[in-house]
């Protein structure tokens, strides 16, 4: 490994965050208290989040909480908290699914949580806790895949966004519905749809409140495949071998890239190139590397 030659520079607050595990956006310089919010939080129970973490280093991360259509109690954003934390100590994982149980993706919020936090402070603390969550999972070290199923309302459209890639079925749809609720989306939606769809198309969006079905989604390159399959278990093995082709290779090489483009996305010119050199460090001259030019394989083919 070369790390120990290179002459690292300062590094800016941005870069760190990408460089840290578990840091986060918010703390208390910003008026945050994150375990003020999950005792909040720990008053709404409902449904779980499941996390299965296969042999092949891809993850399925499913929302259960079928009779809601998956909506997020606030007990299950602390769990999605803690499933992210476990896969920031996955250093075997690659690639990760987000699904739904019961054929839906997600439906937002559970409505019990909503009315019991109606203050506008209680909606910006709850809006801290949801952006940090949600951009730890966004900087995963992991490729990840949201299999929309069935429906995707609100909250649960919103972390479609939060993954790489987003695959749909063929009756599945997705719906940023928050002007409908008299509210915008707080959860980074709206700042990760205009990177998705650009600026014009996401004001479509969510000014419209517009129900994306899979065709139209494709259309404005809100997903990258619609699946031949509806079925529950058919769709997952779908989603399963579309993400195979983007995770062969070891477990460190993949995770390095990841890690490459998400300070190209996060990051000034400058600072991006720094932690590229720095990210070729930890895999060049090391066993996956060694191995390709022994094979002194041909990739033209």
């Amino acid at each position: 490994m070369t790390t120990g030659l290179l002459k690292t520079s300062p590094l800016s607050v941005r870069t760190k965050l990408l460089h840290q595990t578990g840091l986060s956006l918010y703390n208390t310089a910003h008026g945050f208290y994150e375990e003020e919010v999950k005792k909040k939080l720990q008053q709404f129970p409902g449904g779980t989040v499941d996390l299965q973490k296969e042999d092949n280093g891809i993850g399925i991360l499913t929302l259960n909480n079928p009779s809601k259509m998956n909506a997020f109690s606030g007990v299950m954003m602390l769990q999605l908290l803690e499933k992210v934390i476990e896969l920031e100590n996955w250093t075997e994982g690659k690639g990760l699914i987000v699904r739904g149980a019961k054929n839906n993706f997600c439906s937002g919020s559970d409505l019990n949580a909503v009315k019991a936090l109606a203050t506008p402070e209680d909606g910006v603390a709850l809006c801290m806790f949801m952006q940090n969550t949600l951009t730890r999972f966004m900087r995963l070290p992991l490729i990840s895949v949201a299999l929309v199923q069935g429906w995707a309302l609100g909250g649960g459209a919103e972390f479609t966004t939060a993954c790489d890639f987003r695959l749909m079925t063929p009756e599945s749809k997705i719906r940023f519905v928050h002007k409908e609720m008299g509210i915008i989306p707080s959860w980074g939606g709206t700042t990760r749809l205009v990177e998705i769809i650009g600026s014009r198309q996401a004001l479509k969006v969510l000014s419209g409140a517009l129900k994306l079905d899979s065709k139209n989604a494709l259309n404005i390159g809100m997903v990258e495949e619609v699946l031949q399959s509806s079925d529950e278990a058919k769709s997952l093995e779908e989603a399963q071998e579309w993400l195979r082709q983007f995770i062969q290779g070891p477990p460190e090489v993949i995770r390095a890239l990841k890690k490459s483009v998400s300070s190209g996305r996060e990051l000034y010119l400058e600072e991006a190139l720094q932690n590229e050199r720095d990210l070729l460090g930890t895999v060049w001259g090391g066993p996956a590397n060694l191995e390709a030019i022994a094979k002194k394989g041909k990739f033209n083919k």
